[in-house]
């Protein structure tokens, strides 16, 4: 349970530490939250779930209040607080690092996503799943563009009303099950039709967040009106909750209308690859262009999901790491240009390598694990997508193996334009301790999670087999 109380004090303390010390007292809390996780980690039986809170007992309203973790949930975890002290590492030379609300919104944030990888109770995990919402509309709202208010209505709107399907979904199935206790869950029939409508439910939900493309369109005006903070925790962290929600809850609650959702996913992740991609070939605003090579990205992941096996959910688990990496890294690209050049426009940028090697070096060290060249992890990861979507559907598989060009063009034309040619200005500073220290993280990340995919393989393959065998034995 310290994995949600700590954060929860860390972000109450918050408001009480000096604004000249926030900024230490923010990195520090996230690393000692990393410490915890790791430990739990270190101890854990990859072929069991291991249970924090477990009262046994049905409450009023059928809450049973049952949190735990498998592999996919420690994984999540992981993944969370890893991601959360690289951003607030390079958040560290900005001005918002010395914001005291910032840092609280940040750790009551932490708090919600914990709580959504613990939650073991439907109701437990629609709460959480709200809880999160509050903190990163503050942030958007308190430290993004002045005039984003039209934007963050859409966001809110969009997430607001894919929660609420969400909750109906959940009401369903609990009043069928008794309770809201995963297991009892998981075990009810469902006909059909009332199947088909929990599943649009959870749907909806979790392609707002993600998003799946045709329900993306607050995501490119929201990523480019935040700070660079507020971008990172959306994509990095808080899409991946979606993601997390489709693999534990979504197909599996929904089997008997599996082929429906699986092809449903597939398709419009299949869409999503193909249209991010394009329209991020034609942007002149790097951030934009980031936001819409996430979308594609994502289209991957997400059409891994559909195919729903022991292997793709594995190319799965790697690629949600690696994005949540890459995001880190991309965001803080673009940052880094905006901040120095005051511009996000490729169109003003030119020759930067010259003038700041260090991160000229970076942004291409970046651009390559982004395209998923040998040895990164997104090579492990997308190949093995590819192939599994490859063997659910030959022209899904060969759609989906278009990312692979697509990308390379767009990543390749934004490092190009912006690093090499005549520089269109007399300096340009170059990377700063924190900044340095973050790309050499993702790098060192990066590099060892497509060197030795095995250690992670070893660690997720139990639950995962436990997750497709629990779909298995439940008749379609």
């Amino acid at each position: 349970m310290e994995l949600i109380y700590i954060p929860l004090i860390l972000g109450l303390l918050s408001f009480l530490i000096p604004a000249s010390l926030v900024r230490h007292y923010g990195l520090i809390g996230s690393l000692a939250l990393l410490g915890i996780v790791i430990a739990h980690a270190a101890t854990f039986d990859p072929a069991t779930t291991h249970y924090v809170l477990n009262p046994n007992k049905v409450f009023p309203l059928g809450l049973t209040f049952k949190m735990g973790y498998d592999g996919l949930g420690l994984l999540m975890l992981l993944l969370t607080n890893i991601t959360l002290p690289l951003i607030l590492l390079s958040n560290y030379n900005r001005d918002l690092a010395r914001n005291n609300v910032f840092h609280a919104l940040v750790f009551f944030m932490l708090f919600g996503l914990n709580g959504i990888f613990l939650s073991l109770d439907g109701m437990l995990f629609y709460v959480f799943w709200e809880l999160t919402l509050v903190p990163i509309l503050l942030i958007l709202f308190l430290y993004g563009d002045k005039n984003n208010n039209p934007v963050l209505f859409r966001f809110f709107l969009f997430t607001f009303a894919g929660s609420l399907a969400m909750l109906m979904s959940f009401f369903a199935l609990g009043r069928l099950a008794g309770s809201f206790d995963y297991e009892a869950l998981l075990a009810v029939e469902l006909s059909p039709q009332i199947a088909t409508l929990v599943m649009v439910g959870f749907l909806l939900a979790f392609a707002v967040k993600i998003p799946l493309f045709p329900l993306h369109s607050w995501q490119p005006g929201t990523y480019t009106s935040s700070p660079m903070a507020g971008t990172m925790l959306l994509s990095a962290i808080m899409l991946k909750m979606a993601l997390f929600g489709m693999i534990k809850w979504m197909i599996p609650l929904c089997v008997e209308v599996k082929e429906l959702t699986v092809w449903t996913i597939m398709i419009l992740s299949v869409i999503g690859i193909v249209y991010g991609a394009i329209v991020a070939i034609r942007q002149n605003d790097i951030k934009v262009l980031f936001a819409y090579a996430s979308l594609s990205h994502l289209g991957i992941i997400t059409a891994g999901i559909s195919v729903f096996n022991v292997e793709s959910l594995f190319g799965v688990s790697v690629q949600m790491l690696n994005h949540s990496l890459l995001s880190v890294g991309m965001f803080l690209v673009a940052d880094i240009l905006e901040q120095r050049l005051k511009s996000k426009n490729l169109s003003d940028m030119g020759g930067i390598a010259k003038l700041a090697p260090s991160f000229g070096f970076w942004f291409a060290v970046i651009t390559l694990a982004s395209v998923s060249v040998p040895f990164t992890a997104g090579f492990i990861g997308e190949f093995i997508i590819i192939y599994e979507v490859f063997n659910f559907d030959i022209s899904m598989g060969l759609l989906s193996a278009s990312t692979l060009v697509f990308g390379a063009v767009f990543m390749l034309r934004a490092f190009q334009i912006s690093m090499f040619g005549f520089p269109k200005i007399d300096s340009f500073k170059d990377l700063t301790i924190n900044e340095l220290a973050v790309f050499l993280l993702l790098g060192a990340m990066i590099l060892l999670l497509g060197l030795f995919p095995q250690l992670l393989k070893d660690f997720m393959e139990p639950c995962l087999n436990n997750i497709v065998n629990s779909i298995n034995a439940k008749p379609e």
